[in-house]
């Protein structure tokens, strides 16, 4: 499976990570993916999906 968001397809960023130095060593960062029961068309179905979706309401919790 992917680290990709279901909802909005939010995956990893790459870049550089600089120190005081000036030396550049390459980084990623992740999104933060929580895996959640949620409401799929009124079925019930697991789901990779970023923090930011859950908590503006583009996905419906189950419970």
């Amino acid at each position: 499976m992917s680290r990709k968001c279901e909802i909005c397809g939010k995956s990893p960023q790459v870049g550089n990570s600089v120190s005081h130095s000036n030396i550049k060593k390459k980084t990623r960062w992740l999104p933060n993916l929580q895996k959640i029961k949620a409401n799929f068309n009124g079925s019930i179905k697991k789901a990779l999906v970023c923090t930011r979706c859950i908590r503006s309401g583009k996905v419906e919790k189950a419970l």
